[in-house]
């Protein structure tokens, strides 16, 4: 064996052999937890003491229960779930459903019903489930949270008041009156001060309002009236934590066995709904944060299942309350700007210190003003805005039913309820459909509004058969599904309406109304978007023979071309327009089939889709545009090239931008001899006439203007463009080939280097032109009385990413323009 190889044994030790030029390996890693996180834990703890106490209190159970769900939630949770925020431990969802098992079990039983329930969640998480319960529709979610929310503040009133809640809310509502006549003063008003404490704190005005606004409401809730009912000797019940030693455990359950299936059941859901639910929320609560310290990576929501699953195992094992993810405790943790789990965990170690050593100090807390912590915490389940979402989208009906049934009948039957009416909406807006017929101007007009389904097919008939033989007729179809009886129906009408002369158009406003056969061709898939080349609305054909007519060579009858689909530069089933090959005759399709026809018509059978599909759409605004005038806010000047679509990069629409283009994107300055009336024509008529606010210089990767200027020779000869291209010189200078000859720094892109030297000239000319564009006097006019911007753009054609230049730094950068959530 040579002595260059080592031996079996020495090669195996030497796989963990530090490189040789690496520092030796330290010892083994320690536990840190960020700054953020600390400071996070704290905060999130300081809410879910008083919370966690008050609503075992409001449940009916131990109070303790309510600080082993809470430390529990934050470290078995925290650590196993797949949510890094999120922040666990016992619900004000959970309350209703926790209190009746309680009341129909007991509390030993509850507490197995809640491990059976974590073992459930542990199998939908091992199935990979978790996406499968964001279906239900958010107004039932939105309704059980408000019935549970009710449910709440209605019994929590009865101890608001100074006396006992009862077992439902009919029989609550019906002992309110008695208990309004016999309420206690001394509970009413340490309610009223922990209520007023809650609204008032997060409101204190000035410089002290903010730095005392970033203790928690609750605490300060809780505490100044504990303070109050302590210094005035206040004779109030008061929070019982008996020893720990006779804290009760989970027993067997006892009880009918579907009546206890049921109960694991409802437990199971409304933990699982609330807790992906509220994954989902932290995720978007996360990406609307200002940069941060640390990447938190998005939530995986079967994970979520199996941290939530075993966290109810042990809490429920150990007398714990039920567990969920918790909205108010999540978005303070996610407020408080923590980075990771560690704070969540961190966050249930502090609840356990509290719950060993704060005894004393918790139980001097009033039950009083828990019950009004918990009955705020109630009235905000019941949220406006989730009402007005449900009202624009025409859920009410779901979501009141859904309400009353939690609240009258309990969560299980109204979630039920709620699922069922949410099917029944669902169906009827399915075979709501409304046909209507005019005749406008000698054409008849059938529009359709809603799902074509075998439901509507006698309506559609009826109308269909209106329409005079021979005459006009459009089709126009407001939905997005047909069925196969509903097309069958319009097709047979159409051949036979155009066999005996008629000429029909079908039409279709929203994109992918499908009226093609399966069978014969995909569904279109075009958009105005779409290159020509790559239309897929038509099937290619052979050429036919001179003298042929193209649509009998089709195999379809006149006015119809088989296969077709409505939608974006779809084509319908008739070709009314006069344009060869616009709606009936098959098209080019990009090289993938035989073609008929010239490259030509390309134009005009865009022209026809836009007047088909876009113009109906845009015809009410490009209207008032015309009676209104142009006024456009911006000028952009760009590049010629046919790649950099400005409305579509841009998101803008027609009467937005003034669009200059020319090849290279230039900005000739002003003077006899290199100036151009055309571009400084523009420039004049944009400030001056319609006093646009702003002048955008967009370049783009790949110019072929850049690369012409690159490859230039200096004594060849002038044609117009390289004339033209003269204008550019100065961007060549700004870019030698030693970018560093002079000691200036160059225009560059945010985060790396220009990928060649097109690229960096392409960056140096955006720059450049801004420049000549100041020396326009229109321009300095309007920048020196503060009423014109200018801004440099560049927009790179195969990322589809646009840069927008900051010239706050040396040289210039173009900083990448961030997505962003538009939504309120």
């Amino acid at each position: 064996m040579s002595a260059c190889v080592p031996a079996r044994a020495d090669s195996a030790r030497t796989k963990h052999v530090h490189p040789p030029h690496s520092p030796p390996p330290g010892g083994p890693r320690r536990f840190r937890v960020a700054g953020a996180d600390v400071s996070a834990a704290i905060a999130v703890f300081l809410i879910a003491l008083p919370l966690s106490l008050g609503i075992a209190l409001a449940t009916g159970a131990p109070l303790q229960a309510g600080l082993v769900a809470a430390a529990v939630g934050g470290i078995v949770a925290g650590r196993i779930g797949g949510c890094p925020l999120q922040v666990s431990g016992p619900a004000a969802g959970l309350t209703v459903v926790t209190a009746d098992l309680i009341q129909q079990y007991g509390w030993r039983t509850t507490c197995a019903i809640t491990v059976f329930a974590g073992i459930a969640q542990l199998g939908l998480g091992c199935l990979r489930v978790a996406r499968t319960a964001l279906a239900v529709s958010p107004a039932i979610v939105h309704g059980m949270l408000a019935g549970i929310g009710v449910t709440i503040a209605v019994a929590q009133l009865h101890i608001v008041l100074g006396g006992t809640p009862q077992s439902s809310v009919p029989d609550n509502l019906i002992a309110l009156p008695a208990q309004l006549a016999n309420l206690h003063p001394a509970d009413v008003a340490v309610s009223v001060l922990t209520l007023t404490l809650l609204l008032l704190w997060p409101r204190l005005p000035g410089r002290a309002g903010d730095l005392l606004g970033k203790l928690p409401a609750a605490l300060i809730a809780v505490g100044g009236a504990t303070a109050v009912a302590a210094l005035t000797g206040l004779r109030l019940p008061k929070v019982d934590l008996p020893s720990w030693s006779s804290h009760a455990l989970a027993s067997l359950p006892e009880g009918p066995v579907l009546g206890l299936v049921a109960a694991v059941l409802t437990t199971t859901l409304v933990c699982s709904v609330q807790s992906l639910l509220g994954a989902v929320a932290v995720d978007k609560l996360v990406a609307a944060r200002p940069a941060l310290t640390g990447r938190v990576k998005r939530s995986d929501l079967d994970r979520e299942l199996l941290g939530q699953g075993a966290a109810n195992i042990v809490s429920g094992s150990l007398g714990g309350l039920p567990i969920a993810g918790v909205a108010v405790r999540s978005s303070a943790n996610v407020a408080a700007g923590a980075v990771s789990r560690n704070s969540t965990m961190l966050h249930g170690v502090l609840v356990v210190i509290a719950a060993l050593l704060l005894v004393p100090a918790l139980e001097l807390i009033p039950l009083a003003s828990l019950a009004a912590l918990v009955m705020s915490v109630g009235l905000k389940m019941v949220s406006l805005n989730h009402i007005r979402t449900v009202t624009r989208h025409r859920e009410v009906l779901v979501y009141a039913v859904t309400t009353c049934g939690v609240v009258f009948l309990g969560v299980l039957e109204g979630v039920v309820l709620g699922i069922a009416v949410a099917v029944g909406v669902a169906l009827h807006r399915l075979t709501r459909t409304r046909i209507t017929h005019d005749d406008v101007e000698g054409v008849h007009h059938v529009h359709v509004r809603g799902q074509l389904t075998f439901l509507a097919v006698p309506r559609l008939s009826r109308v269909l058969h209106q329409v005079p033989h021979g005459a006009d007729a459009v089709v126009e179809l407001d939905g997005s599904f047909m069925d196969h009886a509903a097309y069958e129906t319009l097709q047979d009408w159409q051949k036979t309406h155009t066999a005996q002369g008629g000429a029909v158009d079908i039409t279709g406003r929203r994109p992918g109304t499908r009226i093609s056969e399966p069978a014969e061709v995909d569904g279109c898939r075009c958009r105005p978007w779409t290159p020509w080349r790559n239309h897929q609305c038509e099937r290619p054909s052979k050429a036919p023979a001179p003298g042929t007519d193209r649509r009998a060579a089709a195999g379809a009858p006149t006015g119809e071309s088989p296969g077709t689909t409505t939608g974006p530069n779809a084509s319908g089933l008739s070709g009314e327009s006069g344009v060869p090959g616009a709606h009936g005759a098959p098209a080019t399709t990009g090289g993938t089939g035989a073609t008929d026809q010239p490259r030509g018509h390309e134009l005009a059978r865009g022209i026809s889709a836009f007047h088909r599909n876009t113009a109906p759409l845009m015809r009410r605004e490009l209207a008032r545009l015309a009676r209104e005038g142009q006024q456009p806010s911006q000028l952009f000047l760009t590049c010629a090239d046919s790649r950099v679509v400005t409305s579509m990069i841009t998101s803008s629409g027609p009467g937005d931008l003034f669009v200059v283009r020319n090849v290279g994107n230039f900005v000739p300055p002003p003077g006899e001899e290199s100036g151009d009336d055309s571009v400084a024509a523009a420039i004049e008529y944009a400030v001056d006439v319609l006093k646009v606010r702003s002048i955008t210089v967009c370049g783009h990767s790949g110019c072929g203007a850049m690369q012409a200027l690159l490859g230039a020779d200096p004594a060849g000869t002038r044609t117009p463009l390289q004339r033209w291209l003269r204008h550019g010189l100065p961007s060549l200078d700004r870019v030698p080939a030693d970018a560093a000859e002079d000691g200036r720094e160059r225009p560059r892109l945010a985060g790396r280097a220009p990928a060649d030297a097109a690229e960096r000239l392409c960056l140096a000319n955006v720059v450049q032109q801004l420049e000549h564009l100041r020396a326009h006097e229109s321009v300095a006019r309007a920048l020196g009385a503060g009423d014109l911007e200018l801004q440099g753009m560049y927009f790179h054609v195969g990322e589809a990413q646009s840069y927008l230049l900051s010239e706050d730094t040396e040289g210039g950068v173009f900083e990448l323009v961030r997505e962003t959530n538009l939504t309120a």
